[in-house]
């Protein structure tokens, strides 16, 4: 089995909790200052993205749940271990790629994964084997016995990342692992951060102040600011906050200003757009006459519900477009969603 592949059974497994905090809180100096301000999260398998700016917690919050940092006060688990007291047995099932260059400049690559897959526990054969897997994985097979002081940046956080997963991690903690990098390099790294958590079914919790890339791979989202939690939900719900659907009609007279009338009337934020009608972003109570879980049905997940609330909502919108258009006798072109960007929903919620 390659260093990082979970079994079938494993990989089937859905909405495990790997991180759970509760109140948790972190403050520094005589005055007080808090990193984490009482923080309770809950993170699952899967991608999530830990977004936040620079001071938002995010490594602070690494640190205390890697057992490196002790908290002022409140509760955290990794992996159903409680952080106080079990930080070498946290320490030895999470997988972490720190974000600042750690890497000894005159040691070789193969011999430093080695090296750290032996500190995580693996006896020195399956160290030696599981090093060369993880080194093909990352795309560092052909330069594995070169000094790493040698290495690019790129190269560099591969071989961060190789080290984090070399002793089978039951979790992979990344902290801002495109960091440096250009944006063919970015590209690479996210596709091997998505191939971990989807792929190989493996949790990862990755932190990121270039939104745009959350977005691409994860499936969870967890926003930070000045230590305290904004928000905390399933990504496609959180860019459904910025979605906007446009609509173009054909008709006599003027017709995009007769339609954009007749939905405001029923309802709906709307506005001209190019020649187009731009429609505010849709809430679930748009599909509160939808019907709920079908008889017989089980119930959904939390993501799931939401999701499905989101979808319900949408068809709504586009029945109501449809039949204001049909009662003006005009023609409809087209109905469009434009999905938001983190970006977005993270300016509107982080306070001025």
């Amino acid at each position: 089995m390659a260093p990082w592949e979970r079994s079938p059974a494993l990989a089937r497994v859905a909405a495990v909790t790997v991180i759970q905090t509760t109140a948790l809180t972190k403050r520094y100096g005589s005055a007080q200052v808090p990193a984490l301000d009482d923080l309770s999260i809950e993170v699952v398998d899967g991608v999530t993205g830990l977004v936040g700016a620079n001071g938002a917690g995010k490594s602070t919050l690494i640190k205390i749940l890697l057992g490196l940092l002790a908290p002022t006060s409140g509760s955290a688990s990794v992996l159903g271990h409680d952080i106080e007291g079990s930080g070498e047995q946290i320490r030895r099932a999470v997988g972490y790629m720190p974000e600042h260059d750690c890497l000894p400049p005159d040691m070789r690559c193969i011999d430093f994964v080695v090296h750290m897959g032996r500190m995580s526990g693996l006896p020195p054969a399956p160290a030696r084997e599981r090093a060369a897997d993880v080194l093909r994985h990352v795309g560092l097979a052909e330069e594995r016995y070169r000094l790493m002081g040698g290495y690019s940046t790129g190269m560099k956080q591969r071989a961060k990342l190789a080290q984090a997963l070399v002793h089978d991690p039951e979790l992979v903690m990344l902290d801002e692992p495109t960091n440096g990098l250009d944006p063919a390099a970015r590209d690479d790294m996210l596709a091997l951060v998505h191939r971990i958590g989807h792929d190989f079914g493996i949790p990862v919790l990755v932190t990121s102040h270039l939104l745009g890339e959350l977005e691409r791979i994860s499936d969870h989202v967890v926003v930070l600011d000045g230590g305290r939690l904004l928000r905390s939900e399933a990504t496609r719900s959180f860019l459904a906050d910025t979605g906007t659907v446009l609509v173009e009609v054909t008709g006599e007279g003027d017709a995009q200003r007769r339609m954009g009338e007749a939905l405001a009337a029923r309802g709906l934020s709307c506005r001209p757009h190019g020649g187009l009608i731009e429609i505010d972003p849709v809430t679930p109570d748009l599909a509160a006459d939808q019907g709920g879980t079908p008889e017989g049905g089980p119930a959904p997940e939390a993501g799931d519900r939401d999701g499905e609330a989101a979808a319900a909502a949408h068809d709504r919108l586009r029945d109501l477009v449809r039949d204001t258009a049909a009662d003006l006798d005009l023609g409809l072109v087209r109905v469009q969603a434009r999905t938001g960007r983190l970006e977005d929903v993270f300016r509107d919620e982080v306070p001025a």
